[in-house]
């Protein structure tokens, strides 16, 4: 009975081993604690810069529209985004940065945009415009850009961001979050900076990710989810066994075939 009660002691505590083994391997932001609310700390400075091929929308007005018309790109009765303007009213123009991270405005000419925010850009093509125009007003967009994600997440795939602040989380989120075969604690963004790609490992169990410079997205970043321990561990298994089954297979058909002529061989 003693024996008994041993065992069954021993079976509970692995039990619970592997539990909690379990919950802080899927949990996310575990240095937080059992606090029921706080405050996290977080890097606001996400303004995108942009790049060559990123695509601008640009639009150039004052409250005499006709004075700022030689700014934009000739009118039509509808903008680019299928929006019908009315008279005098000026469209949004969309403009391709080249690989030089230039932009050709009419009136203003070739304007190298690259490396700043869109904020800079209105301020720069605004002190230009000003020039000639009392009180103008420039507004500057991103048209959108592509992140990968990658690996062991539900639903691998290239997504459209629409929106100058998209996290980590979100890209993550998009992508059904991560399989109970992720590896939190090392989730790599790779990014192209300067001519170079780049990469940095980022631990969700970790609240401070919130103050990585990774942590906000930017143009063709790649998101990838390594494995874990698991899901290696698994895959060698199963490719043992696959290569196990083949063996097998290869020795029963030339046992078949060995049997079929020996049979043959005996009939005659």
């Amino acid at each position: 009975m003693k024996f008994k009660n041993i065992i069954i002691a021993a079976l509970m505590i692995a039990l619970t081993g592997c539990k909690t083994a379990t919950e802080n391997t899927l949990s996310y932001f575990r240095n937080l604690g059992d606090a029921p609310s706080g405050v996290l700390s977080q890097d606001k400075t996400y303004d995108i810069k942009v790049v060559p091929e990123d695509e601008l929308t640009i639009m150039v007005t004052s409250k005499v529209p006709e004075a700022t018309a030689m700014f934009n790109q000739p009118q039509a009765n509808y903008s680019l985004r299928g929006e019908y303007t009315t008279q005098g009213t000026p469209r949004i123009q969309s403009y391709i940065v080249d690989k030089n991270g230039d932009i050709v405005m009419p009136t203003l000419g070739r304007i190298n945009v690259a490396g700043k925010t869109t904020s800079q850009i209105e301020q720069l093509i605004k002190n230009k415009v000003s020039a000639t125009v009392k009180d103008p007003f420039v507004r500057v967009e991103l048209m959108g850009f592509y992140v990968n994600v990658l690996g062991e997440v539900k639903n691998p795939h290239r997504i459209l961001v629409q929106s100058q602040r998209f996290t980590l989380l979100d890209a993550l989120s998009a992508a059904g979050d991560l399989t109970e075969f992720g590896e939190r604690g090392s989730v790599m963004v790779i990014r192209e900076e300067d001519g170079k790609k780049v990469y940095h490992r980022m631990d969700l169990a970790d609240a401070n990710i919130f103050n990585s410079p990774y942590f906000y997205l930017q143009q063709n970043d790649v998101i990838y989810v390594e494995p874990n321990q698991i899901r290696i561990d698994n895959s060698k298994y199963n490719q043992n066994n696959a290569y196990k089954l083949t063996v097998i297979s290869t020795i029963v058909s030339a046992s078949s075939v060995i049997a079929s002529l020996i049979i043959a061989v005996a009939a005659r």
